[in-house]
């Protein structure tokens, strides 16, 4: 039995300064390396911003409508940190939400957080406005501190996800052996095989090369420059 607070801070114990995702958006050039240390600061930030900012609670859901990209394993992390449910329902009680989605959600930004990222590199800010009611996470999520405790951490049978209704539960997420692998993807973490794989690899102390944007023969070659076993699908 595990919960995700007690899987990061396992591999935070065992292996701090390694790699834990490394992302290319081949479009952009972009290339983005956290190493567990770094991935536990941005939970942080992200836990504290949606907590402490927004004032969701524990057993809350949340919908991360974000493409193939390094945030969207931070607000996983940062959802699993807080004892929020991480869903693909059309009325949750937050979004997080990427540029192409954001004329989805602006509209009912009035009856729940709804926080955007830009998508820019180093996760900075939208360069214009955004509609009344939608948070900046570009603006909010750098005045969070590095370090947060939430106090009332999710237990291991508390619901971790819920696709098409279905929960699942932090210990069946985080309870088992895990992939102790460095695999590379191209599937959106905050989908259901994404977010299965991204909890695999934390609870088995490997690592993820999530890539954006790259023809085949590119990807392969990410695979092999960064000691990656492919998992395309």
């Amino acid at each position: 039995m595990s919960s995700f607070p007690e899987t990061l801070a396992r591999a935070l114990r065992t292996n701090p300064g390694g790699p834990f995702v490394t992302f290319y958006d081949e479009g952009s050039g972009e290339r983005q390396e956290l190493s567990t240390a770094t991935y536990a600061n941005w939970v942080a930030k992200a836990s504290g911003l949606l907590l402490d900012e927004h004032g969701l609670e524990r057993g809350d859901s949340i919908r991360i409508d974000l493409p193939t990209h390094w945030l969207a394993t931070v607000f996983l992390g940062a959802a699993w940190n807080t004892g929020l449910v991480v869903t693909d329902s059309d009325s949750p009680d937050a979004v997080i939400c990427g540029p192409e989605t954001l004329s989805a959600w602006a509209d009912d930004a009035a009856k729940r957080p709804t926080l955007a990222c830009s998508l820019l590199p180093f996760g900075v800010r939208f360069a214009d406005p955004l509609p009344q009611g939608v948070h900046d996470v570009g603006i909010e999520v750098w005045g969070q501190p590095d370090a947060f405790t939430p106090w009332d951490p999710p237990a291991a049978d508390d619901a971790a996800t819920s696709w098409d209704g279905v929960e699942t539960s932090h210990a069946n997420l985080f309870g088992g052996d895990g992939k102790a692998a460095r695999l590379l993807s191209t599937v959106p973490s905050a989908s259901p095989a994404g977010a299965d794989l991204l909890a695999s690899l934390l609870a088995g102390g490997g690592s993820l090369v999530l890539v954006t944007n790259a023809a085949e023969d590119r990807l392969a070659a990410l695979a092999e420059s960064e000691r990656a076993q492919p998992n395309w699908s």
